[in-house]
């Protein structure tokens, strides 16, 4: 997580905030070895992971990451494509997600089948006090 979110948007969430939403029971994650096996074993370092939670047959990915050093290999497009076989096999109808304008993975998302469906002007502050806009993105599944 400290490796795949830039700390200056402040995106990343805290040990607390991870526990505390799989406490929930509507919460699931997924993670990626560096060789794009979805099982790791107790040695293997995850090379990505994602976290989700859903409600009644739509699903959000809350989080979405794929370490910097093992980017460009294709593994956010496995990883990506695994969340959305299993949400379509738990029988969600719809998948949202929302990013940062300036998000290098919005060609992921695209690549996916995600659209622009909202904005939230000026959602996310910067280092500087700037602030970006979040962009909210769905993917309505076939089932």
């Amino acid at each position: 997580m400290e490796q795949a979110f830039p700390p200056e948007y402040g995106e990343a969430w805290n040990r607390r905030q991870v526990s505390d939403a799989l406490l929930l029971g509507n919460c699931r994650y997924g993670l990626i070895a560096a060789d794009g096996s979805m099982q790791l074993e107790e040695t293997s370092e995850s090379a990505g992971f994602f976290m989700s939670r859903s409600v009644l047959d739509e699903e959000e990915l809350l989080l979405f990451a794929i370490s910097p050093k093992y980017r460009r290999k294709g593994l956010g497009h496995r990883l990506l494509a695994q969340f959305i076989a299993t949400a379509k096999a738990a029988g969600m109808q719809r998948v949202f997600l929302e990013m940062r304008k300036d998000n290098p993975a919005a060609f992921l998302y695209a690549s996916h089948g995600f659209r622009e469906v909202g904005l939230r002007p000026g959602y996310y502050r910067t280092p500087g006090g700037g602030r970006i806009d979040a962009i909210s993105q769905e993917l309505t599944l076939d089932n």
